[in-house]
């Protein structure tokens, strides 16, 4: 599909990668990882061409269309968001014009002359080509694609212009899936799109005919879709046959080979060469000695390990003690013109209380938080800070309120407290400004570079309530490590807007979702629990606390205990025979109908605990390494784990029927 050959990529000293080759088969998964400023991006841009390469070749098949998504810079006008992403099927559109003027040129000329039947024949030929891209399902194409990313139909006359840059970056996307290029490169695809969202397109690109080459921080989405990874550092690139995580723990183990094999080697350089010093000079050793010269000349050298990044961690400056509410709305109402945020909101966040807030773009999220924190005043209804609370606010807005003139040094030494100052460097290091990074001005900075230096800012300020507002839009995985573990020991309150899954589903304990022209939803859970839920609605299924999905079935011991129900109380009005003839009758039924719905149940739960175990063990399997690193024993360990979970499924929903069947039983014998 594509292959690269001895790519070199150099910026004056610096070379972001060098002798670089791989190949991208049809329908691969590839993931682009390295810390920002590795060349990710570049190499992307390369295969895409829009910049060219210093040295080797990148080529395709002749008609290969590659199509590129960057992670921002896209801005669209004069056009409606339909005429817009109707122009991915330009190609189609300009073939159905084409057949539409020389079918009204048809029409005038003699049917009995030879210029009607040629075209005639190019029509045909036309036609067929038309049939094969058939414009009739371009419509519910598009409209499916909108949908998917967000869009709402009042938007499809919308013009592209009254988007912002979020949903400018949707457009794009939309125009790209639509197109259906063999290689589709995507550059941060999900940085602007909400839990929802991610979900959709997560498993859009799963299902996508093309291969992808894919750059995002988003490790969920990096582990779901990508079978492979291009590693870059320090100037190099490796090739690892898995997805992020299994890229994160074989690096670890290479490097420890490596470490090994160097050590061993230099120990057995170092005797050879104390061989060649002692008996140079040596006439009746000279003979060893040019033996030894010889063959340490021969060595073939490990390199030495390159060390790893640094990984650097901190603390939040103590914050100060505050009492247990520290912030509640009461019948808080806020709207701008005719849209509602919320109407007669009650809300009230505790001291310790880690949550996240979810849901669309322009639903109400930062609005809440300017509530909270007393940039905005509600319409109607008060909102109340708690004895003693001190917040600290994040926004993507405060990176516009720096300093222009000052270095990133500078501006964060001004905020730090006097116990915060002495780590100030070792802070901006957790946040990608290392060396001499430090002394750039801010207004030489790029967006993402001034918004990492004000939530440095931000995190330096001793504060017990941390409101953040999509802290990790431009953080790479380390830090967004180093962010994540900071806010797992901080003693305070936590409210954080974000879409990213895997770095709120360890932090927050609940999950508050906005959603236009909806009240605010509270969930007591997670981001994983959030969305368990979502789906359980989604699919109509009952999300009464009876028993969640896939949790385990009742036990066999459960089973004993409804067996041994009491027999019937006495009856008013029955004398003791016909009392004793209806116990009877109950016996029987238990006997006849109860006893083998029980005796299935109890071979069924059984059954479930075998399947479990069968599951945990396969799955378990997928990240070794003999498995992992060998594709047909991946292919086949991935085959039996998807096996054993439609079995589970099945059972699952067989034990939820039984139950149902036996309680029912019970309830009309009286058992």
């Amino acid at each position: 599909m594509i292959s690269v050959q001895t790519l070199r990529v150099q910026y004056g000293a610096r070379i972001l990668f060098n002798n670089l080759s791989f190949s991208v088969q049809p329908r691969e998964r590839i993931a682009f990882a390295g810390h920002n400023g590795a060349g990710k991006s570049t190499l992307m841009k390369c295969i895409a061409g829009i910049i060219p390469a210093s040295g080797g070749q990148i080529s395709a098949p002749k008609g290969t269309k590659i199509g590129y998504l960057p992670q921002e810079g896209i801005h669209v006008k004069g056009r409606t968001l339909w005429n817009e992403t109707q122009s991915a099927f330009g190609e189609v559109m300009a073939l159905k014009e084409k057949v539409d003027r020389l079918s009204d040129e048809l029409v005038k000329m003699d049917p009995r002359s030879s210029p009607y039947g040629d075209l005639l024949e190019e029509i045909g030929e036309l036609e067929l080509k038309l049939y094969a891209n058939d414009p009739d399902l371009m419509k519910p194409k598009i409209e499916s694609v909108l949908k998917g990313l967000g869009f709402q139909e009042k938007d499809f006359k919308r013009d592209c212009s009254e988007f912002s840059g979020g949903w400018q970056m949707r457009i794009a996307m939309a125009k790209l899936f639509l197109q259906q290029p063999e290689v589709l490169l995507l550059d941060e695809p999900t940085n602007h799109l909400d839990i929802e969202t991610q979900l959709w397109v997560e498993q859009y690109l799963v299902n996508y005919p093309g291969a992808i080459l894919l750059i995002s921080h988003d490790r969920a989405l990096l582990d779901t879709l990508c079978t492979r990874t291009i590693a870059f550092a320090h100037g190099r690139a490796e090739e690892y046959a898995g997805n992020f995580s299994y890229f994160e723990r074989e690096s670890v183990l290479r490097k420890e080979i490596q470490l090994k094999q160097y050590t061993a080697q230099q120990r057995e350089i170092a005797e050879t060469q104390r061989f060649i010093d002692r008996f140079r000079a040596s006439a009746n050793k000279a003979t060893l000695v040019q033996s030894r010269i010889k063959l340490l000349a021969k060595v073939v050298r490990i390199p030495e390990p390159e060390r790893d990044d640094a990984v650097m961690n901190f603390k939040f400056p103590p914050p100060p003690n505050s009492g247990h509410t520290v912030a509640k709305l009461e019948s808080a109402c806020k709207a701008y013109g005719p849209l509602q945020i919320f109407n007669g909101f009650d809300f009230e966040i505790n001291k310790g209380e880690k949550f996240a807030i979810v849901g669309p773009n322009g639903a109400g999220k930062s609005t809440f938080c300017r509530l909270v924190t007393a940039q905005e005043a509600p319409d109607t209804g008060n909102v109340v800070l708690g004895h003693n609370v001190k917040p600290s606010f994040f926004s993507q807005n405060h990176a516009d309120e720096l300093d222009p003139d000052l270095t990133i040094l500078e501006t964060v030494q001004a905020v730090a407290s006097r116990d915060a100052a002495p780590q100030v460097r070792n802070i901006l290091g957790c946040f990608l400004f290392t060396g001499d990074d430090v002394f750039k001005k801010i207004g030489v900075l790029s967006g993402g570079e001034r918004s990492r230096v004000a939530l440095t800012c931000m995190l330096l300020k001793p504060a017990n309530f941390l409101i953040l507002d999509e802290p990790t839009n431009h953080l790479d995985m380390q830090s967004q490590g180093v962010l994540q573990r900071a806010l797992l020991n901080y003693p305070g309150s936590v409210m954080i807007v974000s879409h990213n899954r895997d770095f709120l589903d360890s932090l927050v304990t609940k999950t508050l979702e906005f959603r236009p022209g909806e009240e605010p939803r509270l969930f007591h859970g997670n981001i994983a629990y959030y969305l368990d839920k979502k789906a359980e609605e989604k699919s109509g299924r009952d999300v009464s606390p009876k028993r969640l999905p896939h949790s385990p079935p009742a036990t066999t011991a459960d089973a004993e205990v409804k067996k041994d129900t009491p027999k019937p109380e006495s009856i008013p009005g029955v004398n003791r025979k016909e009392q004793r003839k209806l116990e009877a009758l109950a016996r029987e039924a238990k006997t006849k109908i109860l006893a083998p719905l029980e005796k299935e149940l109890e071979t069924l739960e059984a059954k479930i605990a075998e399947q479990e175990a069968a599951q945990a063990t396969l799955t378990a399997a997928l990240s070794k390494e003999e498995i992992s690193s060998d594709p047909d024993k991946l292919r086949q360990t991935t085959n039996a784990v998807e096996k054993v979970t439609k079995t589970l499924e099945l059972a699952y929903t067989r034990w939820s029927a039984l139950t149902e069947e036996i309680e029912q039983v019970k309830a009309k014998h009286g058992l």
